[in-house]
């Protein structure tokens, strides 16, 4: 019941907010990238972000230090408060919390089955899957020669099992169907996910229907320009997009019949929210389109804390450190390839 939240909440969901309060303040801040951007090699940033909250995860690190361990480091720190709010957590707040790794066992399902059919060495692969997406028997993905094959060896044990129920087929995998089944099962997580914020009501509903609806679009428009020049049909591109959202259902015939970038502007322009995020690009230049939405998805998660006693901020938290984690990646492979002069160009501050 909506307004009611704050009698109840505190019971089983005071404790785990007040901690993910606590680590989102401990986020970094316009400064901390400015300082970051003006190291000369990999080991300033470390001293950096020695007096941040990655400090204890770094200093053991020998130099030279690589931008993978710098990135596999910070990512082991989400990892690790991930787990510790998901042992505390009851229902429904536990289910919340694993729906938001769901997204992550998509793209390792995803890294692991085109590394194979392209003859990577799966351990290689492995290494490479992000921890919060990892499940008992993803090593034996490699097995699998067509969907079924995938489903019925490996995926029928795991949470993504329902949502392989639409893009089951005897076709064999290669990189066209591969990245049809990503975004079918992204579509079929997306649509659930929603569908159990709505169930849980309140504000946690209210919240996390503008997050889910904002990536729900933006999914939307990058399938529609990657599958510009390609063999996928309209019906098939239709079929891709998520069932909510705020280009759903209009903006969605809309998308399907698109032809080139600037056609998918014109109908993203029609509406207020996205209007600001294309007026940023220049006609015909999609690159900083993922930046662009970026930023929109940040501001709206920082939005999120601004309100008290849902379930939002847990899911707003998660993809905030990402968005951090990705600044860091970047901002250390400038350093370590010498292009400072580029560093600037996809770091999304976040306060």
């Amino acid at each position: 019941m909506y307004g009611f939240e704050a009698m109840t909440f505190n019971i089983h969901g005071g404790y785990l907010e007040a901690i993910v309060r606590g680590h989102r303040s401990g986020l970094l801040t316009a400064a901390d990238y400015n300082n970051l951007c003006q190291c000369e090699t990999l080991d300033d940033i470390k001293m950096h972000l020695s007096a941040t909250d990655y400090g204890p995860y770094l200093q053991n690190e020998p130099s030279p230090l690589h931008t993978t361990t710098l990135v596999e480091k910070c990512t082991l720190k989400l990892v690790d408060e991930y787990k510790h709010m998901l042992c505390q957590a009851t229902e429904p707040l536990s289910t919340f919390l694993e729906y938001i790794t769901y997204g992550h066992m998509i793209d390792n399902v995803v890294l692991i089955v085109t590394g194979t059919l392209h003859e990577r060495d799966v351990q290689e692969l492995l290494e490479k899957c992000h921890p919060l997406g990892m499940f008992d028997s993803i090593a034996t993905l490699a097995v699998a020669q067509n969907m079924r094959d995938l489903y019925r060896l490996v995926l029928v044990d795991t949470p993504l099992a329902p949502y392989f129920s639409e893009c089951i087929t005897s076709e064999d995998l290669d990189d066209m169907n591969i990245e049809i089944m990503r975004n079918t099962l992204y579509k079929a997580y997306l649509e659930d996910f929603y569908r159990f914020c709505q169930k849980l009501g309140g504000a946690t509903a209210e919240i996390m229907s503008d997050l889910l609806a904002f990536e729900a679009d933006r999914r939307a428009v990058n399938i529609t320009i990657n599958s510009i020049g390609t063999e996928l049909t309209r019906e098939d591109r239709k079929k891709l997009y998520s069932n909510f959202g705020l280009l759903y259902p209009y903006g969605h015939e809309e998308l399907a019949v698109c032809e080139d970038v600037d056609q998918v502007r014109g109908v993203m322009e029609k509406y207020p929210p996205y209007q600001s995020i294309f007026s940023k690009m220049s006609y015909g230049e999609s690159q900083m389109l993922d930046k662009a939405f970026y930023e929109e998805e940040v501001k709206r998660h920082c939005l999120s804390f601004e309100q008290q006693f849902h379930y939002g901020v847990f899911f707003a938290y998660m993809r905030l450190r990402e968005q951090e984690i990705r600044n860091l990646m970047w901002i250390s492979e400038c350093v370590a390839q010498n292009q400072k002069s580029r560093v600037h160009d996809s770091v999304v501050f976040i306060f």
